[in-house]
């Protein structure tokens, strides 16, 4: 009996369910398209010895042409995309969509969008998983298998009240001295800020403190942002070099998944067109998963329709976590000497305990690395000579805490099909918040200014920043595990359409808690593995 599978993507769904399905013994296709970035080169070089040993230094970390620098004056997001890593968010020709209230982001590349993220790694509770057909006892094992699998660093400190401790929790990284600074501070006011239901501690972050495989600790070289050169942090991209090793592993880029055919309720083929241009090829399994991101996912369902009855259907339930960025100022860290070649994403977060649990506000804190410093010099209150004066004397001292907030599905969010002005049809992104959402972003403010006081930290006036819904990339809701419904999964996402047909990314989340999801993408996708295959 054959038991072949076909996957669509090459991200963190993907790759975790591949793994699952080829350690039961199914052969497994990835099919995708696979844009691949740079060496990032120099493996022992720390940040700072880059300007000197580069033989091209201006147009590795701004660009040929200066593209990658946020001028003064820019308006819109804090943070711009480094040269080694824009091939994450490489336009694929062809790809066309219509986006209202909503910023999306797409990848293309070898490993998704994880190939860019901050690693942060925060399991969902019980609370979180109130609206899924499953609690964390059915999730629990495959957090843990993924913490061994990728290498999860972390303690267990105050913020496991609301991240709940796995296995394979690797000893955390160290500590800046900002960071270091601010650890000790919370400890000194511990019991004033817990009395604001606000609880510091480690976040938990896919980079390892210890060598694992082909993959080595982390040395603290403050080139995270540009791609780690010792991939200490991970990206699934790690995960897709395993799994050649694997005898029924086959990775097919190059191949952009448009829709599939169907026939009695059973998916038959996948239709795919290559990337270079061509006819396109249709792929043939007995199983079938989407893995292709929330988007990509619901796009591909959204065209499979309309090519087998004609019908422009909406899909509804589109979340995102909204972000609010806040840079501060640490008094006691004014005039200290910094330092490049340290960890350079967060590595402290804050929890906001909620009246309701599960509307629970997760904050990551980052002390500004000299890879983040120009958007927030270029943001402060002087003229640019004053404020680079003042950058430098603070440099030390800054920092930018980003809060993130839960999502629920509501119907006047969905994704859509319509008619584009060359009469072809793209894909249609719709999105507006509940009216409840301004309320619950300044209450949260005003406790998070109000903890980073007790930390002898202040805001500057008027920097903060509410990022547009899509900027989180944390995409889900779609396509929900729901107990019954047209475009609707079970609860081990197999889909209520097509019977051999199933899908393991964030399209099937009914719930968005304040959490980066790459993690529970991961070990949701290995429990669907594990349960259905």
């Amino acid at each position: 009996m054959s038991r072949s599978v076909l996957v669509v993507g090459s991200g963190a769904s993907a790759v975790h369910f591949a793994q699952s399905a080829l350690a039961k013994g199914w052969s497994v296709t990835l099919l995708d398209v696979g844009f691949e970035g740079p060496d990032p080169g120099l493996p022992e070089a720390h940040f700072g010895e880059l300007k000197e040993r580069l033989d091209d230094p201006i147009r590795y970390l701004l660009g040929e042409k200066y593209e990658c620098t946020l001028l003064p004056g820019a308006k819109g997001e804090y943070y711009g995309t480094p040269p080694s890593q824009e091939f994450v968010f490489r336009e694929l020709e062809g790809h066309a969509y219509a986006a209202s209230g909503f910023a999306p982001l797409f990848s293309w590349a070898r490993g998704g969008l994880a190939r860019a993220w901050t690693g942060g790694c925060y399991p969902f509770n019980e609370d979180d998983l109130s609206d899924f057909p499953f609690g964390y006892g059915a999730l629990g094992p495959h957090y843990s298998e993924v913490a061994r699998r990728i290498g999860i660093s972390g303690a267990a400190d105050d913020l496991a009240r609301f991240l709940p401790i796995h296995e394979h929790l690797l000893e955390p990284l160290e500590l800046d001295e900002h960071s270091r600074d601010l650890a000790l501070a919370y400890q000194r006011n511990r019991e004033r800020i817990n009395r604001l239901g606000c609880y510091l501690g480690r976040t938990r972050v896919a980079t390892l403190t210890r060598a694992s495989g082909e993959r080595g600790a982390c040395t603290y070289l403050g080139r995270c942002l540009w791609g780690c050169p010792v991939r200490a942090l991970y990206t699934p991209a790690d995960t897709l070099e395993e799994l050649g090793r694997y005898p029924g592993f086959a990775y097919l880029p190059g191949w952009r998944v448009r829709l599939f055919r169907a026939t009695d309720g059973r998916v038959d083929r996948v239709v795919a067109e290559p990337v270079g241009g061509g006819a396109e090829r249709e792929f043939a399994a007995d199983r079938f998963v989407l893995a292709a991101g929330a988007l990509g996912t619901a796009e591909i369902v959204l065209r499979s329709v309309h090519a087998g009855t004609g019908e422009i259907v909406r899909l509804t339930g589109l979340m995102d976590n909204r972000q609010v960025l806040v840079p501060f100022v640490n008094l006691r860290m004014i005039g200290r000497p910094f330092r490049n070649d340290r960890y350079q994403y967060h590595l402290l977060g804050l929890g906001l305990r909620t009246a309701e649990p599960r509307e629970y506000v997760h904050c990551q804190l980052t002390t500004l690395k000299a890879a983040m410093m120009h958007p927030i010099t270029q943001r402060l209150p002087f003229d640019l000579g004053t404020a680079a004066a003042v950058a430098r004397l603070t440099h030390a001292a800054l920092g930018l805490i980003n809060l993130n907030f839960h999502d629920t599905r509501r119907s006047a969010n969905h994704v859509t099909l319509e008619a584009a002005e060359d009469g072809s049809l793209r894909l249609a992104i719709r999105y507006q918040p509940d009216a409840g959402e301004t309320g619950r972003l300044a209450q949260a403010l005003g406790r998070v200014r109000k903890a980073l006081r007790l930390l002898g930290c202040i805001v500057p006036p008027g920097m903060q920043h509410v990022r547009p819904m899509g900027a989180s990339v944390h995409y889900a809701g779609m396509i929900p595990m729901a107990p019954d419904g047209r475009f609707t999964t079970d609860e081990n996402g197999r889909s209520r359409d097509w019977d051999n047909l199933w899908i393991a990314d964030g399209a099937t989340f009914p719930f968005l808690p304040a959490k980066n999801i790459t993690f529970t993408l991961m070990a949701n996708a290995a429990r669907i593995a594990d349960a259905a295959f």
